[in-house]
């Protein structure tokens, strides 16, 4: 095989095609792949035997000798053809070629009678159906129309314009269709040109404007628009959505028609001819739709693989086109219907086969078509299957425990034992798609699972695989079991007082409470211990109003789920209906003008407050001031009284300047340390009487200590031994 592709598919498919009666007829189909490759071939989905009529060549071609529109027994060979190739890998199927016979209609619009003036614009119109599609051409007094002239324009879909009309003109016109079904000529028309031509104005007008035209890509478009008036109405096209016509490939033809050669999708749209008056903003318009179709083509085709029995196979086959193209799905040539295992998701574009098998291996083709054609592209699935695995689990049985948890037990296989590493077991809803499966993996050892997390009141699948190290077993067989019931879940509640005496319960549904029929309601004054209730409300039911309440009394309300396996744990919430009016006490709206004011004499206070402070202070500061100077002149005084006599200048020393300026004589006293703190102590405590002998205040005002400089200290000398006499000792 070396140089073959070892994949079978298609080298040239058969393609759309116009046969001509009684004429051979030649479809190709070329394929590759590992031999033998049998090719055979269907039309209309049925396969068409070996005949003198038709057969299929060596290299797998069809041929048909006479092409037949129609046979005495009413049967045609115009259809649709699709060859078929198989080897021992699978089957393939091409795309679908469309064949059709070779046709000329009469036509049925011919040439009219034209009679205009000089200078003016002319237009012959013949359509004629035909396939494959006519050519026509145009004809004046019997021979070609000279297409080199300017002035003559002909259009594909068979129109003549003729512009700026001589006298020359005139004559005989007729067109000729030709395919190679049939060549035909239509019916005469005369064209007379009559008088000068006149200056008179004329309003510009659209004779003819863009028709509405389908095409397939990479055709040629052409927007007929021809226009007159006096003076010559200027031709210009614009798209309706503002986008730029571009250039490429763009052409005018004649005096207005827009040519759009190799058409693309983004070409599709509305086209508008506006005809102008030169200097003005005098115009006419027209417009018609182009729409363009493109072909399915394949952005990502599906890839052939290799995957282990039992995993997962995923073939990603993803197609463009205009419109967008439908995807189907084949395996070995028959169409590929969805089942448990078999998933087509995303538009048909994601083929998904769980747990593969060796039936499973096939080739599998996804078929992209839409109205402009169609494409094929096939992959092959391989099913690795290694000798001495072992064989499926057996005696599977799942037992429930709870309503969340399921257990499951097996016993190990019957054959090829000894390579086990392990177990798979393979859990899913059974309600749920086999994409939703999960695993959970087991030792080689335990032969039994515990399944927990699961809902209440749920069937569940189970299967196992056991694995060695060169692959799965075979699934064993499955059991389905359903979980216990459980009550419903709290629900969420909320409690909103609507007046004075009402309020509305609100609660949520959620998943979360599980399978519930109703919720139960109770509510009760907090310092009585009856309930109102319950109130039964059905499970679709999310609000409920509670009436009739007394305003001074705090409310407890209480809601519950349950289901047919009893009550579920309640929600409790406490409300005061005298709430809203503490809160319209506690926070009362807001008034501007109020708050306004209030700042407003907020600082005018603040500043008379300043003004007191200050003025407070400044009399403070004088009466302090005014007690000082009291204060030192009673010191002085009581100096005066009890000053010494000054000693000889030798005998005393001055500690301060102060002192020293104080110095007089006191006749025989002299005042000491002991005797001035005796006599201004320091400053009492309020709590504290003040010194014997000493007045606590003079006046109203409250001595202070006067601080030392003020003061003049005195040594004195040793005393002298006191003269005998009689008399009181004084103390120094």
């Amino acid at each position: 095989d070396s140089g073959r592709s070892t994949e079978l598919a298609f080298v040239v498919e058969p393609s759309d095609d116009v046969a001509v009666q009684e004429q051979p007829l030649l479809l190709c189909c070329q394929v590759e792949g590992i031999p033998p490759i049998r090719v055979t071939w269907r039309k209309n989905g049925v396969r068409i035997p070996d005949s003198e009529n038709a057969f299929v060549l060596a290299n797998g071609s069809l041929y048909v000798s006479r092409f037949q529109r129609l046979r005495a027994d009413g049967s045609s060979d115009e259809g649709e053809y699709d060859c078929t190739a198989q080897n021992q890998y699978g089957l393939v199927v091409s795309r679908k070629a469309k064949i059709q016979a070779a046709t000329m209609s009469d036509f049925h619009i011919h040439p009219q009678n034209a009679v205009v003036e000089e200078g003016g614009v002319a237009r012959f119109q013949c359509q004629i159906h035909g396939l494959p599609e006519p050519v026509i051409l145009w004809q004046k007094n019997r021979m070609p129309v000279n297409t080199d002239n300017e002035r003559y324009t002909l259009l594909p879909k068979g129109v003549l314009q003729i512009t700026g009309l001589r006298a020359e003109d005139s004559g005989i016109f007729h067109c000729v269709a030709t395919n190679i079904a049939n060549v035909k000529f239509s019916r005469e028309a005369r064209l007379t040109v009559s008088g000068s031509h006149s200056t008179a104005y004329k309003d510009p007008m659209i004779l003819v404007g863009p028709e509405n035209l389908t095409l397939t890509v990479h055709q040629t478009a052409v927007l007929e628009c021809i226009a007159t008036g006096n003076p010559r109405p200027i031709v210009s096209w614009s798209r309706l959505d503002g986008r730029p016509i571009g250039v490429e490939g763009i052409q005018v033809l004649g005096t207005g028609n827009l040519m759009i050669s190799d058409v693309t999708v983004q070409h599709s749209g509305i086209y508008v001819c506006a005809a102008n008056k030169p200097g003005t903003r005098v115009r006419r318009t027209a417009q018609g739709r182009l729409v363009v179709q493109a072909p399915a083509e394949f952005v990502q085709p599906p890839q052939s693989i290799s995957r282990p029995a039992g995993t997962t196979a995923i073939f990603t086959c993803v197609a463009q086109g205009e419109p967008p193209p439908r995807i189907t799905w084949l395996r070995n040539g028959q169409i590929l219907q969805a089942s448990d295992h078999i998933k087509l998701k995303n538009n048909n574009s994601t083929l998904t086969i769980y747990g593969i098998s060796q039936a499973d291996e096939a080739i599998y083709q996804c078929i992209a078509e839409n109205s402009a054609g169609s494409t094929q592209a096939s992959a092959r699935l391989t099913v690795l299957w290694a000798d001495g695995l072992p064989g499926p689990p057996q005696g599977v049985k799942a037992r429930t425990v709870s309503a969340t948890t399921i257990q499951v037990s097996w016993r190990e296989p019957l054959q090829n034992t000894k390579e086990i590493i392990g177990y798979v077991l393979h859990i899913r809803r059974a309600a749920d798609p086999v994409e939703m499966e999960y695993q959970e993996a087991v030792s080689k050892s335990t032969f039994q699972q515990l399944v927990t997390d699961l809902e209440p009141s749920t069937s569940y699948s189970f299967y196992i695989k056991a694995y060695t190290s060169r692959g799965a077993s075979k699934a064993s067989d499955v059991t389905v079991v359903s979980t216990l019931g459980e009550v419903p879940a709290m629900p969420s509640l909320f409690i909103k007082v609507i007046n004075s005496t009402a309020v509305q319960a609100t609660w949520e549904p959620s998943v979360k409470l599980g399978q519930h029929e109703g919720f139960k309601l109770f509510y009760r004054k907090v310092h009585v211990s009856q309930y109102t209730g319950p109130v039964l409300l059905p499970s679709n039911v999310t609000t409920y109003n509670i009436t009739q309440l007394d305003t001074s009394v705090v409310y407890e309300v209480k809601l519950l789920a349950y289901n047919q396996h009893g009550d579920g744990n309640s929600t409790v919430r406490f409300v005061s209906l005298r709430e809203p009016g503490e809160r319209t006490v506690l926070n009362p709206p807001c008034d501007c003008m109020k708050d306004e004011q209030s700042n407003k004499t907020s600082t005018t206070g603040i500043i008379i407050g300043i003004h007191i402070g200050v003025t407070c202070i400044i009399f403070c500061v004088l009466f302090l001031m005014f007690g000082y100077r009291g204060r030192l002149l009673m010191c002085k005084n009581v100096q005066e009284q009890l000053a010494p006599v000054p000693a000889p200048r030798g005998q005393r020393s001055g500690l301060t300047g102060a002192a020293r300026r104080d110095e007089r004589p006191f006749g025989s006293k002299r005042l000491d340390l002991n005797e001035l703190e005796r006599l201004f102590p320091a400053a009492p405590s309020r709590d504290k009487a003040p010194a014997p002998g000493l007045p606590a205040s003079h006046g109203d005002t409250q001595l202070s200590p006067l601080p030392r400089e003020d003061f003049g200290v005195i040594e004195e000398e040793p005393p002298e031994p006191p003269a005998p006499g009689p008399g009181p000792a004084r103390e120094g």
